[in-house]
């Protein structure tokens, strides 16, 4: 199996695991409960994964430590990152990107779990550097 083909089955995954929470929890819950209910999912799948992972980062050649967390990273490859808000904005995409350069993840998935729709408005896939 290529990178590209392990990448694009584990974020279906991650997905399917997503849709099981909003199944479950539906909107109008908070990021905490849909972090935790999203891990225990992904782990109940025997999936690797890390939660708030601390990031530091290099600002010339210095290296700062100023909280930033990641949500999950499900087996050291797919950054998460869980909202709970009425839309996107362009700066979330931003933060996952950031993210993904930081980790050197090369796929993130923004998930909005305050949707009716969890498949057609809560889901944005974010690449970077990905394998042909």
């Amino acid at each position: 199996m290529s990178e590209k083909e392990r990448l694009n089955a584990l974020t279906d995954q991650i997905i399917n695991a997503a849709i099981a929470v909003h199944r479950e929890l539906g909107p109008g819950m908070l990021e905490a409960a849909y972090e935790a209910s999203l891990a225990f999912e992904l782990l109940d799948r025997r999936l690797a994964i890390e939660r708030q992972r601390t990031l530091a980062f290099v600002y010339r050649g210095h290296t700062f430590d100023c909280g930033y967390r990641v949500d999950i990273i499900v087996e050291q490859s797919v950054v998460v990152e869980i909202k709970a808000i009425e839309r996107f904005d362009r700066v979330h995409s931003k933060q996952v990107l950031s993210y993904l350069q930081q980790t050197k993840c090369k796929v993130g998935l923004l998930i909005n779990f305050n949707v009716a729709l969890l498949v057609r408005d809560g889901i944005k896939r974010i690449v970077h550097n990905f394998p042909d």
